[in-house]
């Protein structure tokens, strides 16, 4: 019984020392402490202020932007779209003005897309480049753009990585078949008949069920006989 008290009454002892050390410590430096608190405090501050006063009544004035913007582009009025009406903005003006907003993200997106459609394509992978989306079927619609670019431009293997990474971004059977029959397309210009084989097995094996597989087996039986397999 005396070897338990002696036990409780040493950790009673060593919690007491470390409260007085803390005092002492909090005593010493309160002045540094209550500094520090009160810029965390201004920081939540300032940031839940920015983001209700500014921020927020930001990306509603894109979004607001976007809808006329987009209207011009479902209309194929790419030049309109991009660099609006003279009243209304286009993609450019609005990731100029709301870049840092979601709405001014997907402008870079929009306008990367009007580029390619205007055959300007270094413009098209400079705006597609600037897009950032955790939406896996919009990402890779980028990617695959960034591909069609580099290809018009006349640099295949480019074109290729990219539709690889467009395939592999969102693997299924709706995204991934299209762009890797791109690349297969890239490998035949590039006389590189075993990769293009190859990937149009991948297309066979792992999604059979797609619209490109039903054409396979004449790209299969073409890169074959340029492989002098047949």
């Amino acid at each position: 019984m005396v070897k338990k008290k002696d036990v409780t009454e040493e950790r009673i002892e060593a919690v007491e020392e470390a409260l007085s050390k803390s005092e002492m410590f909090i005593e010493k430096n309160q002045k540094i402490l209550i500094i520090v608190i009160g810029a965390i405090v201004l920081i939540f501050v300032l940031f839940f202020g920015y983001k209700k006063y500014v921020q927020n009544p930001k990306e509603k004035e894109a979004e607001a932007a976007m809808f006329n913007a987009e209207y011009y582009f479902d209309q194929d009025s790419v030049n309109l779209a991009l660099n609006g009406d003279g009243e209304r903005l286009g993609f450019l003006d609005i990731i100029d003005d709301y870049g840092s907003t979601k709405s001014g993200n997907l402008a870079n997106y929009y306008a990367g897309i009007c580029y390619l459609k205007m055959g300007e394509y270094e413009n098209a992978i400079d705006y597609l480049k600037k897009f950032e989306s955790d939406d896996q079927i919009v990402s890779s619609m980028a990617l695959g753009a960034i591909g069609d670019s580099y290809v018009q431009l006349g640099d295949i293997d480019k074109g290729i990585d990219y539709y690889l990474k467009a395939a592999k971004n969102n693997e299924n059977e709706f995204v991934s078949p299209p762009f890797l029959m791109k690349a297969a397309w890239g490998y035949e210009v590039n006389n590189k008949w075993s990769d293009a084989l190859d990937t149009y097995n991948k297309i066979k094996k792992e999604f059979p069920k797609s619209r490109e597989a039903r054409e396979l087996e004449k790209y299969i039986a073409r890169a074959k006989a340029k492989l002098g397999e047949l």
